[in-house]
This record gives C-alpha cells, sequence and structure tokens, in this order.
C-alpha cells in the first residue's frame, strides 16, 4: 500500500519503517501517525517479517508535533474523534519484535513513539526529551504506561515534570534506552540485531514471549506463571522445539516452521 511520510521496505525477514519527513527533522504528522499504524498492522500479518526496525530519516528521529501552525498546534480537538495516541495500531501490539533505531534528536512524540517499541538504539549525541509540559500539554501515546516500565517512577517523574533533554548515553544509563552508539552506527546495529531475531529465533516463541512481556504488569506472578505454562504447552513438542535444539547441536541455522500469525493461538 501508499503510505505517507513514512518510508517502508522489507528484506529478508526484516522491516525498516523509516519516518520520512528530514526536511522537517521528521516532525509528526497525522498522516505519519496513520502510515505507522498501517505499517505496524503490515509487519503483523506478513509471515515473511520477522523482525522490525524504526528510524528516521536523515539526521533527526522525529523531533515532535509539527509546530508549523503555531498557536493552532494544540487547539481544541473534537473530544470523540481525539485521541492522545495517533497510533491506532502500536508496536507493542505487532507480533514480532519492534527496534527503534533512535538516529538522531527525538523529541515530545517522538521519543513516546520510541518508547512503544520492545528494543531502543540511541545515537550517543541525540537529544531526548518529554519537552511536552514545555509546550503547554502533557506526554503521550500511552507513556504514563511505557516509561515507568522502562525506568521506574521517580526518575519518569522527574522527566515528564521537568521536560528536561537527556542525551543518547544518560538515556542509556537510565534504561530508557538498551544501548548507545556514535550517531552513524546506530541503524546498522539496529539491522543486525533484527537479522539476528530473523534467522535464529523462533518466530512464535518470539511472538508469545513479546505478547506476556507487554501483559505481565497486569498480571500477578501466579498469573504469569500460569500464561508461561500455558504458552510452553503451545510450543513444546511441535516443529520448531525439535528443530530449535537439532539446529544448535549440528551447528547449522535453523529452519523454523511455525508462522505467525498462521499459528498464533485463537484466545490470547
Amino acid at each position: 500500500m501508499a503510505y505517507e511520510h513514512l518510508r517502508v521496505e522489507i528484506d529478508d525477514g526484516v522491516a525498516l519503517l523509516t519516518l520520512d519527513r528530514p526536511e522537517h527533522m521528521n516532525a509528526f504528522s497525522g498522516p505519519m501517525g496513520a502510515s505507522l499504524a498501517a505499517a505496524y498492522r503490515e509487519c503483523d500479518e506478513r509471515d515473511d517479517v520477522r523482525a522490525v526496525v524504526l528510524t528516521g530519516a536523515g539526521r533527526a528521529f522525529c523531533v515532535g508535533a509539527d509546530l508549523t501552525a503555531g498557536s493552532d498546534t494544540f487547539a481544541k480537538r473534537d473530544e470523540s474523534e481525539f485521541s492522545a495516541d495517533p497510533v491506532a495500531f502500536p508496536a507493542w501490539d505487532v507480533r514480532k519484535p519492534v527496534i527503534a533505531a533512535v538516529n538522531g534528536h527525538a523529541i515530545g512524540i517522538g521519543l513516546t513513539l520510541a518508547m512503544q517499541c520492545d528494543i531502543r538504539l540511541v545515537a550517543r549525541e541525540a537529544k531526548l526529551a518529554f519537552a511536552h509540559v514545555r509546550r503547554g500539554v502533557l506526554p503521550d501515546a500511552h507513556s504514563h504506561w511505557t516509561v515507568p516500565r522502562a525506568i521506574g517512577f521517580a526518575r519518569t517523574a522527574e522527566l515528564f515534570l521537568t521536560g528536561r533533554h537527556v542525551t543518547g548515553d544518560e538515556a542509556a544509563t537510565i534504561g530508557l534506552a538498551s544501548r548507545a552508539f556514535p550517531g552513524a552506527e546506530v541503524l546498522a546495529a539496529a539491522r543486525e540485531m533484527a537479522r539476528d531475531i530473523a534467522v535464529n529465533c523462533a518466530p512464535l516463541s518470539v511472538a508469545l514471549s513479546k505478547h506476556l512481556l507487554w501483559e505481565s504488569r497486569a498480571l500477578t506472578r501466579d498469573e504469569v506463571g500460569q500464561r508461561e505454562t500455558a504458552y510452553h504447552h503451545l510450543v513444546m513438542g511441535r516443529p520448531d522445539a525439535l528443530e530449535g535444539v537439532l539446529a544448535f547441536l549440528e551447528r547449522r541455522a535453523p529452519r523454523w516452521q511455525l508462522a505467525v500469525p498462521r499459528d498464533w493461538p485463537r484466545e490470547g
């Protein structure tokens, strides 16, 4: 399908989604949000996509909302139509790992969108900020749920309530990102990680583990244990559980047979 303000490339098991308004440092737009939701949904449904990388064109990841409308940028919206999360199918709903390659500045919704991804790799020289309170609004895209999960309440409160910038190195130190790299190396590192997942990790196992990770905060310890057991029953004794062991013992690349969404459990 055609995407606006977003480029989609699928090759060798990896989907590369590139926020594509480099002349505006990839400032977020309505078409970009709609395109990103559609691309995520496509990646979720395609068996030839095993991992997803989200990055930005040019020197920024996404510098936040497009402010060219001036004082009308955050004008009152119809309450029945407005959502603080403009991506209707977010990254956590994709049953494949989504890696944010934060190649440059990520401000406001640029950062909250990255926080919806499973893994974040960040440019050391990037500036990152939940700057919403400095623009008269507040953090969005479910960030009051995603960010405390990643860095804890106290650090989240500091960043949300001050809107201050952090560097890529600090982001990695406090857990906003997994690792920091020189900016020129971020995308390559993300693609290498995605390709490793695409080849060496069983697709259904990855999808079930991701699903449980995102749900785990709403579950008790015992409920998590019950879900782990139930998911093991879904994969044990099936072709990929056999293939994973044989491939390891025979020192070769695995040939996975189970697929998402074809083999996804009807309930879960």
